[in-house]
């Protein structure tokens, strides 16, 4: 059985996904938590300034507390003024959405970006998510510095995306993904057509010192219009020079400092 703060945390990394909120009943049912006790753990989380109800009875969602906590966190870091100005520059040079995600642990975390689209359609999905490594271009430039059963071990423990929830061209299985990272590898980076979203493009290389474990990923996103084969192509120097003047720098923040892991 869950322990009291296992769940809490489970309400609060639901609610995370919901910014709109939802009803105790509804988190209750999809969490499988009993009525009583999401009641009683929403009422903590409310008293402690993280949770607030919408209307009186109605709906539950996450206040900016948690937000602002990782927001000083990663301020503390100094991984904003590091990434920032190459982050920049990348997105002026592509004209389209830059981001830079984190290993952590067995997770992926965009925490940083920068918008190079002026005009027209402009992809810019949500930051602070956990990436869905099998169908995503950050995902893939990670997986690809690691073992296939490492890989493979990271994937099963977060499941496969659903090309229902993501793009049409989503892989499904395990062999999808093994040939996708062989492609992968053999450019440098990764590619994904409709893969993450519908319609969208993306590519991405590993920030990572020659040696050592992968840090971290940045990536290229926009439509698939723009964002063509040909495209990816001619962008992908400066995105891997790019990747690269983030690995000098990562001494310099302890969020990007060698983490544990052998590389491949």
């Amino acid at each position: 059985m869950a322990s009291t703060l296992e769940r809490s945390l489970s309400i609060l990394e639901y609610l995370a996904q919901r910014p709109t909120g939802k009803t105790l009943s509804t988190m209750a049912e999809e969490l499988a938590l009993p009525l009583s006790a999401c009641h009683r753990l929403l009422g903590d989380l409310v008293r402690c300034g993280y949770v607030r109800q919408t209307r009186d009875h109605g709906d539950y969602a996450l206040t900016t507390k948690l937000a602002a906590l990782g927001l000083s966190y990663l301020g503390g870091s100094g991984i904003v003024e590091l990434a920032q100005p190459v982050i920049d520059r990348l997105a002026e040079a592509s004209g389209e959405l830059v981001r830079l995600a984190i290993v952590d642990g067995d997770r992926l975390t965009f925490v940083a970006k920068a918008q190079g689209a002026r005009f027209g359609l402009r992809y810019d999905p949500d930051m602070g998510i956990d990436v869905r490594l099998s169908c995503s271009a950050a995902g893939h430039a990670w997986l690809m510095t690691l073992t296939e059963e490492r890989a493979l071990e990271l994937i099963v423990r977060q499941g496969f995306g659903d090309p229902r929830d993501y793009g049409p061209r989503a892989p499904t299985g395990w062999k999808a993904v093994v040939d996708l990272l062989a492609q992968d590898r053999a450019r440098g980076v990764s590619q994904m057509h409709e893969m993450y979203a519908p319609g969208m493009s993306a590519m991405a290389a590993p920030v990572r010192r020659p040696g050592e474990a992968a840090t971290g990923v940045i990536t290229i996103a926009g439509p698939a219009i723009r964002l063509t084969a040909q495209r990816m192509e001619e962008l992908g120097a400066p995105l891997l020079a790019a990747a690269e003047e983030l690995a000098l720098a990562t001494a310099a923040s302890p969020i990007l400092a060698r983490r544990p892991g052998a590389p491949r």
